[in-house]
């Protein structure tokens, strides 16, 4: 079935930080409640037709920051040959998988192989392990050999994916103010003016709506980490009741009713 178009009737719920007074969440109950799940080598299609077996590891990850590059950097030190298609064979460095962008900004060094680019770390469909691993992300690979969750040895955006976190400062009438941390749906938009131009993209595809549970449960690790476990257990019980009021105009059109 087709990708579902970007503007749909979506529901919102608001409610303040319990950790912090300053910080109102507003969160989209239609994308949390969805059954997308990412089908990453059990149907997905790349972002470009070209390279259909990268996901969305195609165009290297951008580091959130310093911090995220270095907490990076210390499970890369930890990768071995038969975690990494294209370990260096040698003690890496930086330069082996760090690379600057034309606007200056730090990311994961992309690599074309066979005419398929795709992130430094990404195991591509020929790489076989001796320890049993094969294709997608070496360092995902290494969080669950040492049974880790995959978002601590991987760069911000790739965990998050297609979970999207934004602040907004927002004025009150009567001149306070409040941060508005906002939880949605990475659609194509997130990706900037090129997401349009994407072969392919999942999580408006109903081809991606497949999940047994809906994003709030299946992707609970990732949400408190981004909302702390307080909020993400607010969170969940207003997800809980949005599924129960069945809403027609609530619910996300990409998934079966």
């Amino acid at each position: 079935m087709p990708e579902v178009d970007l503007d749909f009737p979506r529901a919102f719920v608001e409610f303040a930080n319990p950790d912090d007074a300053d910080e109102v969440f507003r969160c989209d109950l239609t994308w949390l409640t969805s059954s997308f799940v990412c089908i990453f080598g059990q149907g997905c299609r790349g972002i470009y037709a070209d390279s259909p077996d990268t996901g969305c590891c195609t165009l290297g990850a951008h580091f959130s920051d310093a911090e995220d590059e270095q907490r990076v950097a210390g499970f890369v030190a930890q990768l071995t040959e038969d975690d990494w298609q294209f370990h260096p064979g040698r003690r890496v460095r930086t330069s082996d998988w760090v690379e600057t962008d034309e606007d200056g900004e730090r990311k994961t060094l992309a690599i074309d192989v066979d005419g398929q680019g795709a992130c430094i770390f990404h195991n591509r469909t020929d790489f076989v392990s001796p320890s049993g691993g094969g294709a997608g992300c070496a360092l995902h690979g290494l969080a669950l050999r040492q049974g880790r969750n995959p978002l601590e040895t991987k760069p911000d955006v790739c965990w998050q994916l297609p979970i999207r976190r934004t602040f907004r400062q927002v004025e009150r009438p009567d001149g306070t103010e409040y941060t508005e941390v906002g939880i949605g749906e990475y659609d194509r938009r997130g990706w900037g003016p090129g997401g349009h131009d994407l072969d392919w993209y999942c999580s408006g595809n109903t081809e991606a709506h497949v999940g047994m549970e809906p994003v709030f449960v299946t992707n609970e690790p990732e949400l408190v980490a981004l909302m702390g476990r307080a909020a993400y257990d607010v969170l969940a019980g207003r997800c809980e009741a949005h599924l129960r009021s069945r809403s027609a105009l609530a619910l996300h059109p990409a998934s079966p009713r």
